[in-house]
């Protein structure tokens, strides 16, 4: 089988030659304990789902309770258990990632309609007021930038080379824009919700994805952390991947990340403020990558997750 035909014709319309790709499993592993007596927990995971970009080959659950798969919104998907013990919930994804490399000459696009007022809207973290406006302004100002597409790579240049990939201190790591734009560190979530909140206050359409990252150099072994990426919408182009905060980790690939996702990812879920489904007793998550959980209507931290990963071939 061509790398061609793991994929959708419109996958791959843009690529002049097959893009990489990479062809991995991961293991998500919960372990869940102290779960009260007479009591029961509530127990939601992320399901990775396949795209254009995103071939699961195959999917097995291995879960102490009886389990349901569920769709919300964004498309996404979640494994819903309801736990009256102690146990584990042992999910293995066998997956192939394609590159993704979007052209920026709109000549070479297929163009996709986000849909009116499409991914424009605020998030809790991300709101999008006069102060948001009058930054993101400043920015495409400066650059003297014009069309959407001059406009989010202005925004994208003043993010990378303003903005410190640097986990130290407190307050990173939440997404949440005023934070990011008074410190100018943070990591992943900080960097797009600089990227994706000036964008959408441009009018810009913009949307937030989360999952895993995988090391670079093939083989196996255990991932410590999520990573997070965004796309926005130019006119006559379509959605453009974006990934600021492995430009400015990596300046010689920053070139590459404005218009690229490489294969080196697993994506789990999309959007801030996610409800459940079936939905939640508390407040909006504020994205999804970690298994969540309540008790009596509130959140339960009886939840431990260890993730591994290897290549297949």
């Amino acid at each position: 089988m061509t790398r061609r035909a793991l994929f959708s014709s419109a996958a791959v319309a843009a690529f002049g030659a097959d893009p990489r790709q990479r062809h991995f499993e991961v293991e998500y592993r919960v372990e869940i304990t102290g779960v009260p007596d007479r009591k029961s927990a509530s127990v939601w995971l992320p399901v990775p789902r396949a795209d254009a970009y995103q071939k699961i080959v195959r999917r097995e659950i291995d879960s102490h309770w009886r389990y349901r798969i569920t769709n919300g919104q964004e498309s996404n998907q979640f494994l819903f258990t309801t736990a009256n013990s102690d146990g584990e919930i042992r999910m293995t994804i066998e997956a192939i990632r394609l590159e993704r490399v979007a052209p920026i000459e709109a000549s070479r696009a297929v163009e996709q309609d986000p849909g009116p007022g499409c991914c424009l809207h605020p998030d809790r973290l991300v709101p999008l007021d006069e102060k948001v406006r009058g930054w993101a302004r400043d920015v495409v100002a400066e650059a003297g930038a014009k069309s959407g597409l001059e406009m989010a790579r202005a925004i994208y240049r003043h993010v990378v080379a303003t903005v410190k990939y640097d986990k130290s201190g407190k307050g990173w790591g939440r997404g949440d824009i005023y934070y990011a734009c008074d410190a100018r560190r943070g990591n992943c979530t900080d960097f797009h919700a600089i990227f994706i909140g000036y964008c959408r206050a441009l009018g810009i359409p913009a949307r937030f994805a989360i999952g895993l990252p995988l090391p670079p150099k093939r083989g196996r072994g255990q991932i410590a952390g999520y990573h997070c990426w965004a796309e926005f919408h130019a006119k006559g182009i379509g959605w453009i991947p974006v990934d600021a905060s492995e430009a400015a980790k990596d300046p010689a690939r920053r070139d590459y990340f404005f218009g690229a996702h490489d294969e080196n990812r697993l994506e789990f879920s999309r959007g801030r403020d996610v409800h459940l489904s079936p939905h939640q007793a508390g407040d909006p998550l504020n994205f999804f990558i970690d298994p969540y959980a309540e008790v009596d209507g509130k959140p339960f931290r009886g939840l431990k997750s260890t993730i591994s990963f290897r290549d297949v071939g």
